[in-house]
């Protein structure tokens, strides 16, 4: 296996790469410019109404349109629960796509 060096972070590099993936015609950006994905909230939320579950404790769920946009991405890309688990780590179009920062946690393949 090849050592990879990293060079210091650039302020600019997240911007720039989605910059450049606009330039090069991202197709989930122009989806999610045609959609209103909050218009599904209300509906999500009821569908995943857990007000009549004890509380459990454990960590919060991750945001109900968050988690339909990752099912439409797993559908649209043919994807299994780990292959999608891994693309939504690694892509910067998936991520900007469902609105998460590098920063953020990632549903793993057994959440999704």
């Amino acid at each position: 296996m090849q050592n990879v060096k990293l060079s210091a972070p650039n302020f600019f590099a997240w911007e720039n790469c989605l910059e450049k993936l606009s330039g090069l015609g991202d197709p989930l950006e122009r989806l999610d410019g045609v959609i209103d994905w909050e218009s599904f909230r209300t509906k999500l939320q009821e569908a995943l109404d857990t007000s009549k579950k004890p509380e459990l404790g454990g960590r919060p769920s991750f945001d109900p349109v968050m988690m339909f946009k990752i099912v439409i991405l797993q559908q649209y890309y043919s994807l299994s629960d780990d292959q999608l688990e891994y693309q939504v780590v690694g892509r910067m179009s998936f991520r900007r796509f469902l609105g998460l920062q590098l920063e953020d946690s990632v549903p793993d393949a057994k959440t999704l």
